[in-house]
């Protein structure tokens, strides 16, 4: 099971109750993993910030809830979040996301729908709407 990828302490006890063990018999495996290293859930928060960050260009708030979903602690989710957007160019993420989104289009050439589109979509992204609004503004519109 964690041959492919590492797993979150969650991802592993739900793995385990779907293939119907039983709870001391989760609760065994889980500390036997721990012990021996294998199961680290920081280890795994710091792999997947990285990679939303560096390969899926997510801001910082995509990046904390996708830490979560797998299941990752609050504390060690974001100093994970932390630890890996101290090494990451912020500006630089959201130029290249701005770059893709508009695809070679000048933001002043977007109607107004287009402006929201692009803000929704860089949102969502995990961007700061303050740091998005900014990028924005540098490039005036009409």
């Amino acid at each position: 099971m964690l041959s492919r990828r590492e797993l979150s302490e969650t991802q592993v006890r739900t793995r385990l109750t779907r293939k119907q063990f039983e709870d001391d018999e989760i609760e065994a495996a889980v500390e036997r993993l721990r012990q021996e290293g294998t199961l680290n859930d920081r280890r795994v928060a710091l792999a997947a910030a990285r990679l939303e960050s560096t390969v899926r260009h997510r801001g910082r708030s995509r990046v904390l809830q996708k830490l979560r979903s797998l299941g990752i602690d609050g504390e060690v989710a974001e100093s994970a979040v932390n630890e890996v957007f101290d090494e990451v160019d912020e500006d630089a993420l959201l130029d290249r996301a701005f770059a893709r989104r508009l695809r070679g289009q000048a933001p002043q050439d977007l109607d107004d729908k287009g402006r929201a589109r692009l803000v929704r979509g860089l949102a969502a992204q995990g961007f700061a709407f303050d740091a998005i609004m900014r990028r924005l503004k540098a490039h005036p519109g009409r």
